[in-house]
């Protein structure tokens, strides 16, 4: 995929695993990993009249046991769901299951095992208690898989359970029809490998992560003795990701370095003897571009066409610089580019319509003025292209598409003939699972700017006046908003929901502007975005105040947070996870890690009086004040390195006080609902959650619960079996 790689980087932003989807099925094969227990922090104070205050995590237990049995059936029903887990090799096809990787050739009858999670060291060997605790944190789980050229070697990453250290193992796979002589075996192990390729079926280039930095790049050599690792590149500006990624024909390998302005790839030619890297564009500020290849000829995405927004360019292999570049295509005004791929003779592209749609752009190269554009159906909001194996099909693009309440879809591209087919062989295609409305709308913010909105629920809009509303929301370091399938929003939507996603200022979902709208001075955009959003919602007749909740992870709390200082009473409860909530505090601090990479998204407070007073306005710890605030529900994690631990703890605590103050001068106010503030810290898990399923599982019935408390609503009731 290629934008996505300029986007991602160590930001405050959370996305989620497919692997997820697939846990109930896994999770019955593998050992609960650790049962942590949660921590509950609530609001306390002896005042009489907030006692309400001081309720604590055992209000939800009950019914927290109740969703966790609901979502339990929920994941069980959603556990044969398509993915692209399964890797073609030459000979093989790979999977993974519970333990480790298997593969399987038309020959064989059961699994030959290539990789035992079990076999893999948890680093320095313990004694007594402290082996035992260690044990449980070097729990594997397998995130990426790479087959060399010609099926030699095998190289996986894997990332330990409640941290982020990851750890490469590289195996060397037996000669084929002789496994008995020849087993697969680990050869060698890499830590800290955040991204890698096989260039040969001896050398493997990959990039370190050390901290939230990825800087630099090696060469993995592996000869007949042992192995020789070389530094092949290092990266100087700390706000600069790198990674390794290979072309889709195989025959390029890429370094991108990126930061949030800039682009600079260099490229490794896997048809020389010397696997020398050459420099295609030196970066340069605002300059954004990612490269494919296509016979001698390089396809870049590059945002170099109208309003700095994305379009394709061609320049020759031996020519790569910017003189060369030659216009292919750009997109019509209102489209936004969000992924490329080259796929044969033709480059297709992932692209949002000006009704924020996703479609498919189908360029021949050959002929660039035939372009053409695939619909896809109405309700798709998130698409997850296939990585070719070495035995797929180079001239087919596979593809899932899905929405919140959707299950993954496969679909297949002929850009040839333009031939989509959709649905798997084994039974008829999962979109006609239901009749679940997706209903995309457009509110009006302060400035006019019109901003897209994607509401799913189960009856016409007008009959969701007395409807929960359930609002999600992003806006920052220009991501799009994750609508990929979630079989808790499609619990909620069978229970009568209305579930809205609010595409921001900040986001990604309008092209590269929609970002820059809400950078630095521009943060209030976002969060006069999401105010409109709301305000639209009961225009018209979609839920009320008393009915509505937010959710939000990472940098989404920023939006939500400050809607909280402005106009609590719009909203009746709020759940937020791994939450940035001290902007001002955490951009003043350079020795945070993302302090200094985030100057670009959130502004420098401590070189700069005007980011300083824009930052001061909105951040959602700095403006607290003495108001009835909706219920929160925060839920923080011990060992998260993206989000500190101590911002969170400092907004609960205010947050607590600013109540307590209220309520002690307003004694009228004490005929009003109290809100319960909880803060729950999650003892050994990092920014991105919980991974063990149960304990994920938990996490979610705990939110589901808070949730149906607040608001007063009765649990749903489980489905009737019918009788035989």
């Amino acid at each position: 995929m290629a934008v996505l790689s300029l986007l991602r980087s160590s930001a405050r932003f959370v996305t989620t695993s497919r692997l997820r989807f697939r846990l109930f099925a896994v999770c019955k094969r593998t050992r609960c990993l650790t049962l942590s227990v949660q921590r509950c922090y609530t609001s306390d104070t002896s005042d009489s009249s907030v006692d309400h205050l001081s309720t604590g995590l055992e209000r939800y237990e009950d019914l927290q046991k109740y969703f966790t049995r609901r979502l339990k059936a929920t994941y069980r029903r959603f556990s044969n769901i398509p993915d692209h887990s399964v890797l073609r090799g030459r000979h093989h096809v790979y999977f993974i299951k519970g333990d480790g990787i298997y593969r399987m050739d038309k020959r064989q009858s059961k699994p030959e095992q290539v990789l035992d999670l079990g076999q893999v060291s948890g680093g320095e060997e313990k004694t007594g208690p402290e082996k035992e605790e260690r044990k449980q944190r070097f729990q594997w789980t397998i995130q990426r898989i790479r087959l060399s050229p010609q099926e030699g070697h095998l190289a996986a990453t894997l990332k330990t359970t409640h941290t982020e250290e990851l750890r490469c193992v590289v195996v060397r796979l037996g000669k084929r029809n002789s496994p008995p002589l020849h087993p697969p075996r680990i050869i060698l192990t890499l830590d800290k490998v955040f991204s890698f390729e096989w260039a040969t079926d001896e050398v493997l280039f990959y990039s370190t992560l050390e901290g939230l930095r990825c800087s630099k790049v090696f060469r993995l050599d592996l000869t007949s003795t042992g192995s020789r690792i070389t530094s092949v590149y290092e990266e100087t500006q700390p706000d600069v990701f790198v990674e390794v990624a290979l072309s889709r024909d195989r025959q390029i390998l890429t370094i991108n370095c990126n930061s949030r302005t800039s682009s600079e790839v260099l490229l490794i030619d896997r048809t020389t003897s010397s696997l020398e890297p050459f420099l295609v564009q030196p970066r340069q500020l605002d300059l954004l571009y990612h490269v494919e290849h296509w016979r001698s000829w390089l396809i870049i995405l590059a945002n170099t066409g109208p309003g700095q927004e994305y379009q394709v360019v061609q320049a020759p292999v031996s020519e790569p610089s910017m003189v060369s570049w030659e216009p292919l295509f750009s997109p019509s005004p209102g489209t936004a580019v969000k992924d490329m791929d080259v796929v044969g003779d033709h480059c297709v592209l992932v692209a949002k319509t000006p009704a924020n749609e996703l479609v498919l752009i189908v360029i021949p190269v050959t002929q660039p003025k035939e372009a053409y554009t695939v619909k896809l159906p109405s309700w798709a909001c998130a698409i997850e292209n296939k990585r070719p194996g070495l035995a797929d099909q180079r001239s087919v693009f596979e593809f899932l598409i899905s929405s919140p309440v959707h299950p993954p879809v496969p679909y297949c591209l002929y850009p040839e003939d333009g031939l989509l087919l959709s649905g798997t062989e084994d039974g008829p295609s999962p979109e006609k699972h239901s009749n679940y409305i997706t209903t995309r709308l457009e509110a009006c913010s302060q400035d006019g700017t019109l901003v897209p909105v994607t509401l799913f629920h189960a009856v016409p809009a007008e009959s969701l006046r007395q409807a929960p509303l359930l609002v999600h929301v992003y806006g920052a370091y220009g991501r799009d908003l994750n609508m990929e399938f979630c079989p808790e929003k499609r619990l909620l939507l069978e229970q009568g929901w209305a579930l809205a996603y609010c595409h921001i200022r900040g986001g990604g979902e309008r092209g590269l502007s929609w970002q820059r709208q809400a950078r630095v001075e521009g943060k209030q955009r976002g969060v006069e975005d999401l105010q409109a959003c709301l305000h639209h919602f009961f225009s018209l007749g979609v839920s009320s105040p008393s009915l509505t909740v937010f959710t939000a992870r990472s940098a989404g709390a920023v939006p939500v947070g400050a809607l909280c200082n402005r106009h609590p009473h719009k909203m009746r409860a709020v759940t937020l996870q791994a939450p940035f909530l001290d902007v001002l505090g955490t951009m003043e601090d350079p020795s945070l890690p993302l302090t200094l990479e985030d100057k670009e998204e959130w502004g420098d407070p401590v070189g700069n009086p005007k980011h300083r007073h824009a930052i001061a306005s909105y951040c959602p710890l700095h403006n607290i004040t003495p108001q009835r605030y909706p219920s929160m529900l925060l839920t923080a994690y011990s060992d998260d390195t993206r989000v500190p631990l101590a911002g969170v703890l400092k907004y609960t605590e205010q947050l607590k006080k600013a109540i307590h103050t209220y309520f002690t001068i307003k004694p009228k106010s004490e005929c009003e609902p109290a809100p319960n503030i909880v803060l729950n810290i999650q003892p050994g898990a990092n920014h991105f959650g919980p991974e063990d399923f149960k304990l994920m599982l938990e996490e979610e019935a705990l939110k589901l619960a808070f949730l149906y408390t607040e608001l007063g609503l009765d649990p749903p009731r489980p489905p009737r079996k019918r009788k035989r």
